[in-house]
């Protein structure tokens, strides 16, 4: 289908016009709205304080302007800018939803049926196969040429984030252990995948061939820098979502040790 085919976010923006390329789709404006409005109307019935409401806030504003910004134009020219949408949507806006406590409006049905996909590892093995996969170079080719593929990337992306963050975020003692490994998993795919970008000695990604010298970047430059922002910032991200779940586990050994 026709009106399905090009790029979501347009044409590849000039510097000069690039403050004033804000992807207003109405589609996406409308969705974004409902969102907002059914977790305003569900907060007080499910028990959230203020200082969830606030986290949710502060995700679902990362969440729309990772989307209608120009941050969604410049992605179209720049690889990693296209790796800086994704890091805000997965490593910023994520776990603040899941801090606002998104996760407890969705219906119970579908919790218990997502369930298995919750479990720390699961949830890490699901999240590396999807980054590792929308960041091949086919796939990532793919998203440029059909928009529902990239809405595919998109929602698997954020919905994967979001699982995963929900097991990382854990702090009961049943929770913890697996959390613990799913950061760790977590951070050294991540350092992998930055470092294959990184070191390259080829770009990998056709999108952006002829796109990256009016940025000053030549097409590997511009990969590198990509590689590099999936590279530091991803592997941080794990390492302090690993803190709440290690603090949980020392908590719970310490009496145990000072017993023996």
């Amino acid at each position: 289908m026709t009106f399905l085919s090009g790029s979501y976010c347009g044409s590849p923006p000039a510097p000069a016009e690039l403050w004033a390329r804000w992807t207003l789709d109405p589609g996406l404006l409308v969705a974004l709205a409902i969102a907002a409005l059914c977790y305003c109307a569900a907060a007080p019935r499910a028990g959230l304080g203020r200082t969830q409401r606030w986290c949710f806030a502060a995700g679902f504003a990362a969440l729309t302007l990772a989307l209608i910004s120009p941050l969604c134009a410049l992605s179209v020219s720049l690889f990693s800018a296209r790796v800086g949408q994704h890091m805000v949507l997965t490593l910023l806006a994520a776990p603040l939803l899941v801090l606002g406590g998104a996760a407890r409006l969705l219906p119970s049905q579908l919790l218990r049926r997502l369930a298995p996909l919750g479990e720390p590892i699961a949830a890490a093995l699901v999240f590396a196969a999807l980054i590792w996969f929308w960041h091949m170079p086919a796939p990532y080719a793919a998203t440029f040429e059909n928009r529902l593929v990239y809405w595919i990337m998109h929602v698997s992306l954020l919905a994967s984030a979001l699982a995963l963050w929900s097991a990382l975020l854990r702090t009961d003692r049943r929770g913890a252990a697996g959390a613990v490994a799913a950061g760790l998993i977590s951070t050294v795919q991540m350092s992998l995948l930055g470092a294959w970008l990184t070191l390259a000695g080829a770009p990998a990604f056709a999108p952006h061939v002829l796109t990256t010298a009016v940025w000053g970047l030549d097409p590997l430059a511009d990969q590198q820098l990509g590689g590099l922002i999936m590279w530091g910032p991803g592997c941080m991200a794990f390492l302090i979502g690993l803190v709440p779940p290690a603090l949980s586990l020392l908590r719970e050994e310490a009496p145990a040790a000072a017993a023996r």
